[in-house]
């Protein structure tokens, strides 16, 4: 049986491989991405200051190793490819391409300059080709952070970081550069409910009292009233809560940038100031209500300040990029999908022989190792599904191949990477850092040319 998998991010791998190790059925893996770099949210997403987290590239490495696994990088499904040519190629098609759309705070003036969407200034500081030319301004001192994840934290944490901290990680060198002549000293962490609901994980959280220049600051009366059910499924609030409330002890510390935890607030407009650039972000108070269904929502009070600062990044989710061909689900904004089955978004019946896989399948949410099980779930629909499929006569398997040189199309191997990588590992190491990435798509075509 041969499978597309669209998509080279750890739902994507983590599919592939289970789809490989099978002993029931023999399997040919062709895995594409529209950049010629693998890893996904691992490259492009994954903090530069958390290289243990990138380690998981080692795993996915021993997938694309299998004699029956195939890369075919820099090759876009919409642009180069279409859904109707991969039905024709294979018997099976896997869609693992993830969130690449932001979620919008709908307030006005959210699109001035200096209000930020999170996804831009993350693919920015890691080297993400489409956000290379982003235009970042650190000239400010405060920025306001709009959002409770753990995206929200890593933007607040690199805005926070010092040179010394960001000069021993990947961290791409433009960014680096303007953040070593950055002039933030504060940044605000605005939740819209209570520090309860908040859903960053408590190793992120505790690391803002391990920074070397950042002191943390909670206002005692922002956890007032805090209660943690004692029930099963709860540790995360609860630690969570202990290290916000280490922080709200702390005496007032000498060092030089800020963080800020606000809880119950939800920004209502971005203030513009007589550049045309954010001046500040309305707030408004919220009081919190419980839902017979148990979840907490937020309700404005009406109460409505201005907080000072001259940079908003909303970090308050992302959303599946509509694709020509694929279906989509408006209201989730994903595949439109039942269990990981891609079906019709009108009357949900099943699309045969699709599937989908991560954050395009369920939005976002869960760490990159829950993605391994769920791709795996959706593994065994594909096997159930597949019975005799292979009967199916297909054109050979390399038609693709010369589909997409006659397309024009520079397709990049895994060996092609690997050669990438040891450029991008050695310009680091010039700077002391794990690697130095290219960060143009055509830098990294002509790196590939010069080297044949």
């Amino acid at each position: 049986m041969r499978v597309a998998i669209i998509g080279s991010g750890p739902a994507g791998f983590y599919a592939a491989e289970a789809l490989l190790r099978r002993t029931d059925t023999v399997v040919h893996v062709d895995m594409f991405d529209r950049l010629p770099t693998p890893y996904g949210l691992v490259r492009g997403g994954v903090a530069p200051d958390h290289q243990n987290i990138k380690a998981v590239t080692r795993v996915f490495e021993k997938t694309a190793a299998r004699p029956t696994f195939r890369f075919l990088g820099n090759v876009c499904l919409g642009r180069d490819l279409t859904v109707a040519d991969l039905r024709q190629h294979y018997h099976q098609i896997v869609y693992a391409v993830g969130n690449e759309a932001d979620r919008r705070l709908g307030i006005p003036c959210e699109g001035i300059a200096r209000c930020t969407p999170v996804a831009v200034f993350i693919g920015w500081y890691n080297g993400h080709p489409d956000y290379r030319h982003a235009k970042i301004d650190l000239s400010v001192s405060r920025v306001a952070v709009v959002g409770n994840g753990n995206v929200a934290i890593d933007a607040a944490r690199i805005l926070l970081c010092t040179p010394a901290e960001l000069e021993k990680t990947d961290i791409a060198a433009h960014a680096l550069e303007a953040l070593r002549n950055s002039r933030v000293r504060e940044v605000y962490i605005l939740g819209r409910r209570g520090p309860e609901q908040a859903s960053f994980t408590p190793p992120e959280l505790k690391e803002f009292g391990e920074m070397e220049n950042v002191d943390p600051v909670v206002d005692p009366e922002e956890l007032a009233g805090c209660v943690i059910p004692q029930t099963a499924g709860n540790t995360q609030q609860e630690k969570n809560l202990k290290i916000l409330q280490s922080y709200a002890a702390r005496q007032p510390d000498a060092k030089a940038k800020k963080l800020h935890f606000r809880f119950r607030v939800s920004p209502t407009e971005v203030i513009a100031g007589a550049d045309g650039k954010v001046a500040g972000l309305a707030l408004e108070k919220n009081r919190l209500e419980v839902q017979p269904d148990g979840t907490v929502r937020a309700r404005g009070t009406g109460e409505i300040e201005v907080l000072d600062v001259g940079m908003v990044l909303p970090a308050i989710g992302f959303a599946a990029e509509r694709i020509a061909g694929i279906p989509y689900d408006e209201k989730a904004r994903v595949i439109a999908n039942e269990d990981g089955r891609v079906v019709d978004p009108v009357s949900r019946t099943a699309i045969a022989n699709e599937y989908v896989v991560g954050w395009a399948r369920t939005g976002p949410q869960g760490l990159i190792g829950s993605h391994k099980g769920a791709s795996a779930h959706v593994v065994e629909y594909m096997i159930a599904d597949g019975a005799g499929l292979e009967a199916r006569e297909l054109p050979e398997r390399e038609a693709i191949d010369s589909l997409l040189r006659a397309r024009g199309i520079q397709v990049v191997s895994f060996d092609d990477w690997k050669q990438l990588d040891d450029v991008e590992v050695a310009r680091g190491a010039r700077r002391g850092a794990p690697r130095d990435k290219i960060v143009d798509v055509e830098a990294m075509l002509g790196t590939l040319r010069q080297g044949l």
